[in-house]
């Protein structure tokens, strides 16, 4: 069994599309057939001063590093500093890179495999050193991973695709048609068709799979947006009946940056 460890930037996956994952998503990534977690840590800012006057901001915090808890999560709190310059402008801080490199080679004696929810290229350094200690590392990231961190992890995979990390609106139609999400794994211009690659779980385990798609079923003005292999798309996988009920992905979209 691998000994398995999670470390979340949570500021960082907040900020770069990730907000309202799912963390037990992650727990079950970690417990699989093949691993077991040993450790799950979340780094995040808390704003002390508006925690002490505002109950419904304090409320809504507690609610959810509850959550967390709940979940398996041992919280670090980096509270949030306020500097003045001289003109009297105010900006705030509150990074907790380091906590999380420091605790993460600390522990990593003890592990075998690390998943590391993060796109800050800052923690490039720490995966190198991590993987010549003989971890594996795996990255998870949203928008604006840096491509150093893709290229340096063992292994890298947008969160947007791992099935129920981040839900997707309306992912639960009628009859069985289920949404995924999915990139394209090849794509014929001139036919106007091609295939997505998208995941599922098995036994927590990711498995790639590829479904047939044609632009008739794209709401999308152009099929340009399909020659790119790294755009996330958004569609229902449903049996087409008059297509001996064959798999197919219909009312494509394009995943929304923002």
């Amino acid at each position: 069994m691998l000994k398995t460890a999670i470390y979340v930037d949570a500021e960082n996956i907040k900020m770069s599309g990730g907000y309202g994952m799912r963390y037990d998503v992650l727990v079950g990534l970690a417990n699989s057939k093949n691993s077991v977690m040993l450790r799950a840590n979340c780094y995040l800012a808390e704003d002390y001063e508006r925690t002490q006057r505002d109950p419904e901001y304090r409320q809504k915090v507690y609610s959810y590093h509850n959550i967390l808890r709940n979940c398996g999560f041992k919280i670090i709190k980096k509270y949030v500093r306020r500097f003045k310059d001289e003109d009297g402008n105010i900006t705030t801080k509150a990074n907790a890179d380091m906590d999380l490199a420091i605790d993460a080679l600390l522990q990593a004696r003890n592990l075998d495999r690390i998943i590391l929810l993060t796109g800050d290229g800052d923690f490039l350094r720490l995966i190198i050193a991590l993987q010549n200690m003989g971890c594996r590392v795996e990255v998870i990231g949203f928008h604006n991973v840096s491509k150093e961190l893709r290229e340096v992890a063992d292994s890298y995979i947008s969160g947007f695709l791992v099935p129920g990390l981040l839900p997707i609106a309306g992912s639960h139609g009628d009859n069985g048609e289920r949404w995924q999400r999915g990139t394209v794994a090849n794509f014929n211009q001139e036919r106007g068709f091609g295939f997505f690659r998208y995941y599922r779980l098995q036994d927590s385990v990711l498995q790639s799979e590829t479904v047939f798609f044609h632009l008739s079923k794209s709401t999308l003005p152009s099929d340009h947006f399909f020659q790119e292999p790294h755009r996330i798309f958004e569609f229902r996988v449903v049996e087409n009946p008059a297509n001996n009920n064959r798999s197919e992905a219909w009312d494509i979209r394009l995943l929304k940056e923002g």
